[in-house]
């Protein structure tokens, strides 16, 4: 293999080799800090679940309280199409609350 004429002198060699290893040192450096940053940001977003889930179990309840007032209203006047309404209401409220609990059981939150 032949070699660069640039690369046998000495002093070129000790300044390319000082340079990788100066690279080196500092791309590690920069690794750990985004593991670090990593292992942040999954303890920040894990805290977030909680919340998120309750909100869930509220947007539910305010959903099953506004379907049920709809599906009153339907009920009253005498539409033919107030199962089917009472069926879409009470699905998308199962749904959140499918997910709240499935998001909860999955990333093991207490």
């Amino acid at each position: 293999m032949k070699m660069c004429s640039w690369i046998k002198k000495p002093a070129l060699q000790r300044a390319l080799i000082a340079g990788i290893l100066l690279f080196l040192a500092t791309v590690n450096a920069f690794a750990q800090d985004g593991i670090e940053g990593i292992n942040e940001a999954n303890t920040k977003v894990r805290s977030y679940f909680s919340a998120g889930t309750n909100l869930m179990y509220a947007v539910g309840a305010i959903l099953g309280l506004i379907g049920a007032v709809k599906v009153y209203q339907k009920w009253n006047a005498g539409d033919q199409d107030t199962g089917k309404v009472a069926a879409a209401w009470f699905g998308s409220c199962i749904f959140l609350v499918v997910v709240a609990t499935v998001i909860q059981s999955f990333f093991g939150i207490s």
